[in-house]
């Protein structure tokens, strides 16, 4: 009955400010309940309403522009791929598809296992046939063919390695007196090579076997940790595997919970008029192996619901726990024995109450450390963040520092250049100057890349005067020699 903050954002913003005259058509009359008593708008509902939005939504790219048949298509199919992807993005931590591929898969490597087995005990049973009544167990027989290989050279020496296997000193024992005394044929070692490598991928098979096994339980104490306290982890994800979510789990009622796994012969029943089947996949838990025969039936009814229960808390709960699971096989338990000693059980409201305040405490405790994780987390990105900010403002402090010892060596290079432009015009000038002394002389010229003269000021200045009194001499011969010429 509380309408939805979009929709009120809406309805606000599209209503004009005088609501009591306004009459708007809705398609759900729930809906326009919350509206009238939300915002007090008087709302329509009827086959009126439905013909017009069906209209709307018939000709909406006649009625908005710019919305092409095209443009709407593409906006459908957007919107198509959001929702899909909001159903399938959950948290990460609670997927359940990881569940079922591990358990189809462990359930894969179960017959595989056992038939690779097989095929080793037939093999290496034509060298050593005792073998098999001594170890019956595949992966351990396996283990076993492998170490001993060759009967032949198996010795007193090689005890301490077959109890390791084997865990049992006597048969241990046993299998070193059988070897001895054994009547299989001899193998060649090409035989054996090969038997021993088989042997080796079914060990390696079974260690990869445990460590699934682990996964599955890691996975479903996280996704439905009530389901797995009760039941069990291989027999709830069996359970969720055939639902094909948790959520399809969750909704199913306690009476198919109950047969799930068993269509095969309810359908039968059912055609032959026989009796329906009295449990499925959770026959497997260790609860109806432990009641009496008249009671399988009874106690495989009372585990489907609580069952049921427990998946319903996993699937809907903000933080799941263990807590409701752990209580509802309490409530199993009391029941088993209600049914073999006649001591009557507590009520399900007062489990359910203690399961409530354990509840409430554990998910305080889980909140409050996801609290400290998250400032953990926020002090560590803070320091991030001011690392990443301190080495910017050193990269622009250096870069601004190089700029600034590029610039003035730039400025030291044009004032040499600068100071260098005039000498070498006046190292240039003086050899044309005084070209007539240099011939005179007769000194050898230096070569033009050696020919490089550094003049300093003072001696600049004196140069100077000197050839202005070169020039004065000069001219005051050449007058001398005009008046001569004239007296002549």
């Amino acid at each position: 009955g509380v309408l939805h903050e979009d929709l009120r954002l809406l309805l606000d913003t599209a209503l004009p400010p005088k609501r009591k005259k306004v009459v708007l058509g809705v398609g759900d009359a729930k809906m326009g309940a919350a509206v009238l008593e939300e915002l007090g708008v008087q709302c329509q509902t009827g086959g009126v309403v439905a013909e017009l939005m069906r209209g709307i939504r018939l000709h909406f790219p006649a009625l908005v522009r710019g919305l092409t048949a095209q443009s709407a298509a593409k906006a459908q199919l957007g919107l198509g791929h959001s929702y899909s992807r909001a159903k399938v993005k959950f948290n990460v931590h609670r997927v359940d598809n990881m569940i079922i591929q591990s358990i189809s898969l462990l359930d894969q490597l179960d017959k595989d296992i056992n038939t690779f087995s097989m095929r080793v005990r037939s093999w290496y049973g034509y060298h050593f046939p005792e073998l098999i009544k001594i170890v019956p167990e595949n992966s351990m027989y396996c283990r076993v063919a492998k170490f001993i290989g060759n009967r032949r050279e198996l010795s007193e020496e090689s005890l301490e390695g077959l109890e390791e296997i084997v865990m049992d000193s006597a048969k241990a024992q046993a299998i070193l007196e059988a070897s001895r005394s054994s009547m299989g044929m001899d193998i060649s070692p090409l035989d054996l090579i090969n038997i021993e490598s088989f042997s080796r991928r079914v060990i390696s098979l079974s260690d990869y076997r445990k460590g699934l096994q682990e996964y599955l339980r890691s996975k479903m104490s996280q996704v439905a940790p009530s389901l797995s306290a009760l039941i069990g982890e291989v027999v709830g994800a069996r359970l969720i595997s055939h639902a094909g979510s948790l959520t399809n789990l969750a909704k199913y009622p306690a009476s198919t919970v109950q047969i799930l796994g068993a269509e095969k012969a309810l359908f039968r029943a059912l055609k032959t008029r026989g009796n329906t089947p009295k449990y499925g996949l959770i026959f497997h838990s260790t609860f109806i192996g432990r009641a009496a025969a008249k009671n399988k039936g009874r106690i495989s009814r009372y585990l489907a619901n609580k069952c049921t229960i427990a998946s319903r808390i996993d699937c809907f709960s903000e933080v799941p726990t263990s807590v409701f699971g752990d209580k509802l096989r309490e409530q199993v338990e009391e029941r088993l024995a209600f049914y073999e000693t006649g001591e009557p059980p507590r009520k399900n409201l007062e489990v359910m109450k203690e399961a409530v305040v354990e509840a409430n405490e554990v998910v305080a405790e889980v909140k409050r450390r996801q609290e400290k994780k998250e400032k953990k987390r926020k002090k560590r990105e803070k320091r991030r963040l001011e690392a990443l900010a301190a080495a910017a403002e050193e990269a622009a402090e250096n870069s601004v520092m190089e700029t600034e010892e590029n610039d003035v060596g730039a400025k030291k290079k044009k004032k040499k250049k600068k100071q260098q432009q005039p000498e070498e015009s006046e190292a240039e000038a003086e050899p044309e100057e005084n070209g007539v002394e240099e011939e005179e002389e007769e000194e050898e010229p230096l070569p033009k890349k050696k020919r490089k003269v550094v003049v300093e000021p003072e001696v600049e200045e004196e140069e100077e005067e000197e050839e202005e009194e070169k020039k004065k001499k000069k001219k005051k011969k050449k007058k001398a020699v005009a008046r001569d010429s004239e007296e002549d």
